[in-house]
């Protein structure tokens, strides 16, 4: 990979001293997953002042927040103090899903303002010009769309989700209008709506897939990641592991060889709702049939009844899902499936997502995990409050809960009874 790619070569020369330093990894190591493909460095030199990261296990699990405006509420300015929240609550990448108001503008504020990878969806920006017009989605000239992800990449995306594995039976597949393919929810992905809706009214090939070099020609000039979108993927906890979601997937790994021929870095979109029992399944069969490629999820959201409160859902999910294999969480926020993410929700929903990557990568006992564990442990038996703050995922919230009983040895909850406390003093006389 790094041998087909001189940009790709040239930034991970550059910062391979400091990913190894941060991912525990030797730059050894860190280059053999990014050659096998198991890895995925993103980074875009269009991106001013640019912090690459590293995707794919052993590395640590990375989380993304959505940001972005939508027809019914846009405002830069809410979207800036997200881009503020992300910073704060340690998001390590952000998705500008942006489908109103000036995309073009809104994108490069945020590519100024954030200098981790930021992913995009080339697909929205092209579905605006045809939707606000009024006119049908069927009517796009794919070479729109080409023109799109070119123009985003010398802006400076880093990774783009990109719909190249859903082709025209894949869409008959997810049809919910025809009984004989049995879907409840029918297509759920924005972009692969789109694209299921030109290929039937135009009974043609997805253009993403039969132009995929034309794609691969632009993403190697840039070091543009290809995250293969999951068009189809389940959208409701029974249309999980189907006919349509395992379609895809095989098409999408032989995208992944194609791509990894011509020294493009790709990972894989994976499922949105899954069920408790099926996560670990449902992720090592996209592993397998994506040649472990790097795969990077919406949740999974473990039931479909939990609106107001997906995000832990989709914690419990996520957890289950880098047990199995995941190497990057797409956060949920109380908001999905009911309106735009406010700050709160941005916060709160990469604070769980972060929980989830701690969990999962605790059960596989990967050193920083248990190491921040320890640090928690070590301090809570030192009534060290200080020390407390610095492990939690979340020391803002520890600072604040703390703030009305700062002054106490204790926590307010237990006061003198505390056992902790009960125990030290023995040991002290």
């Amino acid at each position: 990979m790094l041998s087909k790619n001189k940009v790709l070569k040239t930034l991970f020369d550059k910062h391979a001293k400091a990913l190894s330093a941060y991912e525990g990894l030797s730059v050894e190591e860190l280059e053999a997953g990014i050659n096998a493909g198991t890895m995925v460095m993103l980074g875009n030199p269009n991106h001013p002042n640019l912090e690459p990261i590293m995707i794919g296990q052993p590395a640590r699990v990375k989380v993304n927040a959505n940001i972005g405006t939508s027809p019914l509420t846009h405002c830069l300015d809410s979207e800036k103090n997200k881009i503020k929240a992300c910073v704060e609550v340690g998001a390590d990448t952000i998705m500008d899903l942006s489908i109103s108001g000036d995309l073009d503008s809104i994108r490069r504020t945020m590519i100024a303002s954030w200098h981790k990878p930021i992913g995009t969806v080339p697909m929205y920006a092209v579905g605006q010009q045809i939707l606000d017009k009024d006119m049908p989605i069927s009517s796009m000239d794919p070479e729109m769309l080409f023109k799109e992800v070119e123009k985003q990449a010398e802006q400076g995306v880093d990774y783009m989700t990109l719909h190249c594995g859903i082709t025209r039976k894949g869409a008959q597949f997810g049809d919910d209008t025809d009984p004989k393919y049995g879907r409840v929810m029918g297509i759920v992905s924005r972009g692969g709506s789109m694209l299921a809706r030109w290929m039937l009214d135009n009974d043609k090939e997805n253009p993403l897939l039969v132009n995929y070099d034309r794609l691969l020609e632009i993403c190697l000039k840039h070091n543009v990641t290809i995250s293969l979108g999951d068009a189809l993927r389940p959208g409701g906890g029974d249309d999980a592991g189907d006919a349509a979601q395992i379609e895809e997937a095989i098409t999408l790994g032989q995208l992944v060889r194609r791509s990894r021929e011509a020294g493009v870095q790709t990972m894989i979109e994976g499922p949105g709702h899954v069920r408790m029992h099926q996560i670990a399944s449902n992720i090592q069969i996209i592993k397998q049939l994506t040649y472990n490629a790097p795969i990077y999820v919406l949740g999974p959201l473990t039931m479909d009844s939990a609106a107001g409160h997906d995000h832990i859902a989709g914690a419990i999910g996520g957890a289950l899902g880098v047990q199995a294999g995941v190497d990057f969480l797409c956060y949920l926020t109380p908001a999905e499936h009911l309106a735009l993410p406010n700050v709160d929700d941005v916060m709160a929903g990469v604070i769980a997502s972060k929980i989830a990557a701690q969990a999962g990568e605790l059960a596989l006992g990967r050193k920083h995990a248990v190491e921040r564990e320890n640090a928690m442990n070590k301090a809570r038996k030192a009534l060290d409050w200080d020390g407390m703050t610095k492990a939690a995922l979340d020391p803002q919230a520890v600072i604040a809960r703390r703030a009305p009983h700062k002054d106490e040895e204790v926590c307010a909850m237990c006061g003198k009874f505390c056992a902790v406390k009960m125990l030290n003093d023995r040991r002290k006389h």
